[in-house]
């Protein structure tokens, strides 16, 4: 057996300042893998294979915020409080701006990715998905529109979820529908 010794001025890996744990590796690994995704199919195609994760998430996420409440269906005051609620406890800081029976505008200071966001609108698909998902899910419809977002540059994000079809929604906004009312092709 072998064994290397260790110069007294030499320090361990353990001992060097590398900032690493669990969470920066898992937002640098969904970074590189979203960047990968958009390098690789394009944003369009990126945005799509993240938006099937993120409405798993957001049926997962849905049955939480129904079972911990208790209810059968959040009513609108409910689904923005879980979608604040949700942002706060991955580290996001999401806040109501407008709540209204049309739309809920929300406003947020910090991404939960963090500043690995940055460059990668395909993780943005994430917030659109969960948000449209459970808004949908409990009112039947959503439209939501990413007007402003930290991936882009911009220092905060807005977030509009319109609750009923309109034509004030933009060209890239996504529709959400409760499970089952989708209209037909």
């Amino acid at each position: 057996m072998m064994t290397t010794r260790v110069a007294s001025d030499e320090r361990s890996a353990a001992e060097t300042e590398i900032p690493l744990d669990r969470d920066v590796f898992m937002r640098r690994l969904l970074r590189e893998l979203s960047g990968t995704l958009e390098d690789v199919v394009g944003l369009e195609e990126a945005s799509g294979y993240i938006s099937v994760v993120g409405a798993a998430m957001g049926e997962r996420l849905d049955g939480e915020y129904r079972r911990a409440l208790a209810v059968e269906r959040l009513d609108r005051e409910q689904v923005a409080a879980a979608l604040v609620d949700l942002k706060r406890r991955i580290e996001g800081d999401f806040y109501v701006i407008e709540e209204s029976e049309d739309r809920i505008v929300l406003g947020n200071r910090a991404c939960p990715f963090g500043d690995m966001v940055r460059d990668r609108p395909s993780l943005c698909m994430m917030t659109s998905n969960v948000f449209g998902h459970l808004a949908a899910q409990n009112l039947g419809y959503a439209a939501v529109s990413l007007d402003e977002t930290i991936a882009l540059g911009a220092p905060g994000c807005r977030v509009t979820i319109h609750l009923r079809p309109s034509d004030a929604a933009g060209s890239d906004t996504r529709e959400y529908f409760r499970r089952g009312d989708a209209p037909l092709p």
